[in-house]
């Protein structure tokens, strides 16, 4: 159960199609504090489809009625496609899976701190976005994945720069890049994902007690699915 929310808490989950998303809201679903879990993805109602910009915010608008929301996570991310895979030089790089990868990582992402951080409750509130520590420009040891490495690092100066701006007119609120580790998914599985990765349930639950433990004070920042702070 998550602790520091109140009795009767509201939770949004975007990319809910995702093996991750879907683990957190079935976790959410299954904490008896929580009295609404929304999952959204391309599919549901309403629909939000980070290629279709106008959707992020009729969700919003759609689902303001039904807030203010203690936690919403966005669990959207690409790093493979039909047609690429992440690149491994600079001879791969090309606009088309540029494009592609910031739409869904970054852009998306952005529009999402725009629209919903104004459903967040004024009491205690927190809104995670899935970042990656392979996004961490200081820990870049290894080189390639351009287009991914650099759209969560895109994402995490978004993340921070909005958790300044949103203090102001709502201290209580929690903003944090939320890195979910290698989970066992369509994103990780051409990765040895299925071989090293955790199971999305132990994942959505390890980062949900992370989202837990952390108060105002920790707006702002990059943290891993243990709880370790991440360098920029």
């Amino acid at each position: 159960m998550m602790d520091s929310f109140p009795d009767g808490f509201r939770a949004l989950v975007i990319g809910a199609s995702g093996a991750i998303g879907g683990a957190l809201v079935a976790a959410l679903q299954g904490d008896p504090r929580c009295a609404l879990v929304v999952g959204l993805d391309r599919h549901s109602q309403p629909a939000i489809d980070f290629a279709a910009e106008q959707s992020i915010a009729a969700a919003a608008e759609t689902l303001a009625v039904q807030g203010p929301f203690h936690l919403i996570v966005n669990a959207a991310g690409i790093l493979h496609g039909e047609a690429f895979m992440p690149e491994k030089k600079l001879a791969d790089l090309n606009y088309a899976q540029l494009l592609a990868t910031f739409q869904v990582n970054t852009f998306g992402p952005a529009l999402v701190l725009r629209h919903f951080s104004r459903l967040l409750d004024r009491r205690r509130s927190v809104l995670a976005l899935l970042s990656a520590k392979v996004g961490s420009i200081e820990d870049n040891r290894l080189g390639g994945w351009y287009s991914y490495r650099a759209s969560k690092a895109a994402l995490n100066m978004l993340l921070k720069t909005a958790a300044i701006e949103v203090r102001r007119s709502n201290p209580n609120a929690v903003l944090l890049a939320l890195h979910p580790g290698t989970v066992n998914s369509r994103l990780s599985q051409p990765f040895r994902g299925a071989e090293i990765g955790r199971a999305p349930a132990v994942a959505a639950q390890q980062m949900l007690a992370v989202i837990d433990d952390l108060g105002p004070e920790a707006s702002g920042q990059f943290h891993a699915w243990s709880g370790e702070r991440l360098p920029w």
